[in-house]
């Protein structure tokens, strides 16, 4: 199973501590990083023994992110990885613009710590250089967790793992990752700059109309795609 591939080598990351919560983190972030796409069927006994981990602390890790909207429990035929409604992608959007506006709006003075949007950045140049248009996606995504970092906030880090790794439930359902991820290259690297030069206000506006005309084309992209296998 290629989205198997690697897994095994996250089972160093459990330690001699491991427990669900520390399963469900790993799983999260391959959920985030595209690796289970929407609609997949969660193996048990694959993941499993690719963790080492025993069948109770998985189904306890598959309950906690059940409980995070990333996974769903079919009764009879396992969990599989949630398939988002239209309405769920814009609630997403809408969570995004409150805390990532709200973070850049409370930043103190400069200069701000941003060697962690500089280098999502330069991974996605890389990867638009390669034409690896996913991992285009998994850098943005990145950009937005570093961006979510500068607010120093544990708490606010945790709400929105979950809530990008929501976001990429819906990437996985667009045909053309290009044409939807390639605009927000220079729109990063223009909101990174104006961190750069202290000017948290510009910051804040790019962000702005960049999440709201996200919201807009991802939405519709989605919402398009839903209606076709409907």
């Amino acid at each position: 199973m290629a989205e198997l591939n690697g897994l095994a080598d996250d089972r160093a990351l459990l330690g001699r501590t491991s427990t669900a919560e520390r399963v469900s983190d790993i799983l999260r972030s391959r959920i985030a990083d595209g690796y289970f796409p929407p609609g997949k069927r969660l193996s048990e006994d694959s993941i499993g023994g690719a963790l080492g981990v025993s069948r109770n602390t998985l189904r306890e890790a598959f309950r906690l992110l059940t409980h995070e909207r990333l996974l769903v429990h079919q009764l009879n035929r396992g969990v599989f990885v949630r398939v988002l409604t239209v309405e769920d992608v814009e609630d997403i959007y809408r969570t995004r613009s409150l805390v990532e506006c709200a973070v850049l709006r409370g930043l103190g003075r400069p200069p701000y710590a941003v060697d962690g949007l500089a280098g999502s950045v330069a991974d996605g140049r890389r990867s638009a250089h390669e034409g690896d248009w996913k991992g285009v996606g998994t850098a943005n995504i990145h950009f937005h967790q570093e961006l979510v970092a500068l607010a120093a906030s544990a708490r606010t880090d945790e709400l929105m793992r979950s809530v990008f790794a929501e976001l990429r439930l819906a990437f996985h359902l667009v045909d053309d990752p290009k044409r939807l991820h390639e605009p927000y290259l220079a729109r990063n690297g223009q909101i990174l700059q104006a961190l750069q030069d202290g000017d948290r206000a510009a910051a804040e506006s790019l962000l702005a109309v960049y999440l709201d005309d996200s919201r807009r084309r991802v939405t519709e992209v989605y919402g398009n795609r839903v209606a076709e296998e409907a």
